[in-house]
């Protein structure tokens, strides 16, 4: 299962809430601007590339190799990524309608109501 350490997960909600690409020199600048808790005040450079080539290794991200500074964008959306952790912990149960069951037990009813919308879109 891919998963995201703490600071690739801060860089892919900087990439996946961005409407534009970014050089490492935005990402480092926005992340130092984001206040999460965990992380350094500002983070040198060579960190923010280094977390980059991780990410970009994993499939979350590309980049654009034509200009200098490379610019980078998310690979995937946020939602596709949700997603496919879904399936993937799905794909892990043993008994898959149990772990359904469950996780529609614990749904709102406004997240019911999605799902049987959704359900019935697929099914057509």
């Amino acid at each position: 299962m891919l998963t995201l350490g703490e600071l690739e997960r801060s860089v892919m909600d900087i990439l996946w809430e961005s409407s534009e690409t970014l050089s490492a020199y935005e990402l480092q600048d926005r992340l130092a601007a984001s206040g999460a808790q965990s992380l350094p005040k500002k983070l040198a450079a060579t960190t923010v590339l280094t977390v980059l080539s991780r990410l970009e290794k994993k499939g979350f991200v590309d980049r654009e190799r034509a200009s200098r500074p490379h610019r980078y964008y998310a690979a995937h959306s946020r939602e596709d990524h949700m997603a496919e952790l879904m399936h993937q912990v799905l794909g892990d149960a043993s008994d898959r309608t149990a772990v359904l069951e469950r996780f529609i037990g614990r749904a709102t009813a406004g997240e019911t109501e999605t799902l049987r919308k959704l359900l019935d879109s697929a099914g057509r």
